[in-house]
C-alpha cells in the first residue's frame, strides 16, 4: 500500500483518455445489462484462466462484494481470491451468503450504482478453505476461492498468501492485487491482459486509478514518482481531471512504483524478484518491490485498465493532509524507517529528523495523539 504523501507503454501518441469504449469524459459509461446466466467466460475449468485477481478483505463484506459483483461482468477467464485477512465480524459468512444468493445483492446509491445495478446470477461458483489448505492446494474449477486466514498479514501478507495460491495453478501468467475497496469498468480486466502480453519483460503494471466518489478526477495514473532523498511521493496525474491528456509511454516511464491499489505482476516477476516483504505491514511494500526489481523488469501501465477507488476504507490511509488515521500514521513512519534501513542505509539517518519534522507539524495542527503514534513508531515502538 503507497504512502500518498504527495497531494500503456509502446503507445507514443497522446491520448485524451476518458475510459474505454463507450465510457464518456466524466466516466458515465452504463456497464453492459446482465440479467441471464453468469457469462461462460468466468468458468474457470481447463485452465483457460491466464489472470487472478488477489483482494483483501478487513472487516468490508460490503464493499468487497460490490468489487465482485463488477468483476464478474466480465467475460474475460480469470480466477478470484479474496484473503480474508483475520476479520472481526461475520465477513465469511456474509460473502458465503452472496456467493450463493441467499442474501440479495443490493447495489448503492449514486453514480456508481450504474456497474452494479443489476446482480450478476447466483450462485458463483465458490470455494472456502484455510490458508494452510490454499498454501497447500493447487485452485480447482471454481471462479471464486475465499481463504480464511485467522490472523491479520497486513496488506503484504494478505496478498502473499493469495499470489501464493494463485501461482499453483500454471495457467495463471499474470495475477491483479486489487483493493477491495475498488470497482473496476467491464474492460478492465482484457486491457490488463493485452499490456501484459504487449510489453516485452514486464514485472509490474498499473491502471487508471479514479475516485469512487469523484469519478472524473484521477487518484493516479498507474502509480508515482518518489524523491529518494525525502522519503515522499507524489501520484502521476494525482487530482487532475480525466479529460486532461496523457502519454501512457510516458507515464510508464516516470512511474517508481505501482499504486498498491491496483497492482499487476508477472509470474516471472514473482519467480525472480519473489514476494511481498511482509515484516511491513502497511506502506513501502510496492517501493520495496520496485527497489529488488531494479534493473530486471519492465514497469508498464494498462491504461485502458479503468478502476475506481474509494481510497482508505479499512485502514484510513487519506491521502489528504490531516486527513490520515492515527494507525496509518503509525505505520507509514514505521514502515519509512524499515524501508530505508533495508535499501538505502546511507540515508537512514536523514529519515530521523525529517520524521521529528513530521511530528512537530502534526503538534501545530493540534493533532497531539498522531504525533504520539508517529512519535512511537520512530523510536522503534508499539502502537500502545
Amino acid at each position: 500500500m503507497s504512502p500518498e504523501t504527495g497531494a500503456g507503454e509502446g503507445v507514443a501518441e497522446k491520448v485524451q483518455r476518458s475510459g474505454s469504449a463507450g465510457t464518456s469524459a466524466a466516466g458515465t459509461a452504463a456497464a453492459p445489462a446482465l440479467n441471464g446466466p453468469m457469462p461462460t467466460g468466468l468458468v474457470v475449468g481447463g485452465n483457460r484462466a491466464r489472470l487472478a485477481i488477489v483482494m483483501i478483505n478487513w472487516n468490508r463484506p460490503d464493499d468487497t462484494i460490490e468489487c465482485l459483483e463488477s468483476l464478474l461482468r466480465t467475460e474475460t477467464p480469470m480466477r478470484i481470491i479474496v484473503v480474508d485477512n483475520g476479520s472481526e465480524d461475520d465477513s465469511i459468512a456474509r460473502l458465503k451468503s452472496w456467493a450463493s444468493g441467499e442474501t440479495p445483492y443490493e447495489p448503492p446509491l449514486g453514480p456508481m450504482r450504474r456497474f452494479t445495478a443489476l446482480p450478476v446470477q447466483k450462485p458463483v461458483p465458490a470455494r472456502i478453505i484455510s490458508d494452510a489448505e490454499a498454501l497447500d492446494s493447487a485452485p480447482g474449477d471454481e471462479v471464486l476461492t475465499i481463504i480464511a486466514s485467522p490472523e491479520n498479514r497486513g496488506f503484504s501478507g494478505g496478498n502473499n498468501v493469495g499470489l501464493r495460491h494463485a501461482m499453483k495453478d500454471l495457467g495463471i501468467a499474470y495475477m491483479w492485487c486489487l483493493n477491495n475497496d475498488t470497482i473496476v469498468e467491464p474492460g478492465a480486466p482484457s486491457a490488463v491482459l493485452a499490456r501484459m502480453d504487449a510489453t516485452h519483460q514486464v514485472g509490474m503494471c498499473g491502471t487508471q486509478v479514479r475516485y469512487y466518489h469523484r469519478p472524473g478526477t484521477w487518484q493516479q495514473l498507474n502509480g508515482s514518482r518518489f524523491k529518494l532523498l525525502t522519503g515522499m511521493s507524489k501520484g502521476i496525474g494525482s487530482d487532475q481531471p480525466i479529460t486532461r491528456s496523457f502519454d501512457p509511454k510516458k507515464v510508464a516511464q516516470d512511474t517508481d512504483f505501482v499504486l498498491g491499489a491496483s497492482l499487476i505482476v508477472s509470474r516471472a516477476f514473482l519467480d525472480t524478484v519473489g514476494y511481498m516483504e511482509e515484516s511491513y505491514f502497511l506502506y513501502f511494500e510496492e517501493m520495496d518491490w520496485s527497489v529488488r526489481n531494479r534493473g530486471r523488469f519492465a514497469i508498464a501501465f494498462a491504461h485502458g485498465a479503468i478502476i475506481y477507488h474509494k481510497e482508505g476504507g479499512s485502514i484510513g490511509s487519506s491521502g489528504k493532509a490531516g486527513q490520515r488515521s492515527e494507525s496509518s500514521e503509525y505505520y507509514l513512519m514505521r514502515s519509512r524507517i524499515k524501508f530505508y534501513r533495508r535499501n538505502f542505509p546511507l540515508l537512514w539517518p536523514l529519515q530521523y529528523p525529517l520524521g521529528v519534522a513530521l511530528i512537530c507539524r502534526r503538534v501545530l495542527r493540534r493533532q497531539p495523539q498522531k504525533a504520539a503514534v508517529m512519535t512511537r513508531a520512530l523510536l522503534g515502538m508499539s502502537r500502545s
